[in-house]
């Protein structure tokens, strides 16, 4: 039975972030990804908010505490849910074996040198970024953009490509229906259109397809279809585009 966007909105939030919610309810069959829809509105949510924080703190501190401060709230509100996965995924393809010899390497809880070396990266491209765009609107757009499209990016992801085990969240979560995908894509790209206009946002579009048509590539040729993991690498990844995105437009 289909759900309401509000339901679709609440169940993203409880799944994407640490916002105290409620008792949640119980979701019906494929519900998790019926709700992909509005995985873009929870990142906007979560990018609005990093953003209030960059834009209060900036005046006071300066650009780059409160570049710093923006992404430090980013990783609370989600409890560092896609951080792990990046981690993980890093790990996973910098080391050696086949197929199976990967997928144990992201299950194991300790961080190895690819997955540090991921990490600082992302970490310190988002806050490089943030620090160089100006504050106020351009930052919380640029952010709330950012959110978006890097979780629509989960739904297209899932339904382009097959899980890689036959376990885990992934697995359960099911496959999202191609109405699910294009309400994802639409709302996202909506948000990046709105907050950097008509060249920043097709910038930003075209960064995260690239960014996702190459991780996508790569995560087929590792490990032969996505993990939750992999899902959360991409989102960084693609978070990363769109802010790089939006500097570039100015």
């Amino acid at each position: 039975m289909p759900t309401s966007w509000f339901f679709d909105v609440r169940v993203a939030l409880a799944f994407l972030t640490r916002l105290p919610l409620g008792p949640a309810q119980a979701l019906p069959p494929n519900g998790l990804a019926a709700a992909m829809r509005a995985f873009p509105l929870a990142g906007a949510v979560v990018g609005g908010m990093a953003g209030l924080v960059h834009w209060s703190t900036h005046g006071l501190l300066g650009p780059v505490i409160a570049a710093l401060l923006a992404v430090a709230a980013a990783v609370w509100l989600t409890g560092g849910l896609h951080e792990d996965g990046l981690a993980d995924t890093a790990d996973g393809f910098g080391g050696r074996g086949d197929r199976l010899a990967r997928l144990a390497v992201m299950r194991d809880s300790r961080i190895g040198t690819y997955g540090a070396l991921a990490l600082m990266l992302t970490l310190a491209l988002r806050v490089a970024a943030l620090a160089v765009l100006a504050p106020g609107t351009p930052a919380v757009a640029a952010l709330v953009a950012a959110g978006a499209l890097s979780r629509a990016v989960m739904p297209l992801t899932m339904r382009l490509l097959p899980p890689a085990r036959a376990d885990g969240l992934a697995f359960s979560a099911g496959k999202p229906r191609p109405q699910t995908v294009l309400a994802a894509v639409v709302v996202a790209l909506a948000a990046a259109l709105f907050g950097l206009g008509l060249t920043g946002g097709l910038l930003a579009a075209l960064a995260s397809l690239i960014v996702v048509m190459a991780l996508n590539r790569a995560t087929e040729r590792h490990l032969g279809g996505f993990t939750g993991d992999t899902l959360g690498a991409q989102q960084q990844v693609v978070e990363v585009a769109v802010l790089l995105a939006a500097v570039a437009a100015g």
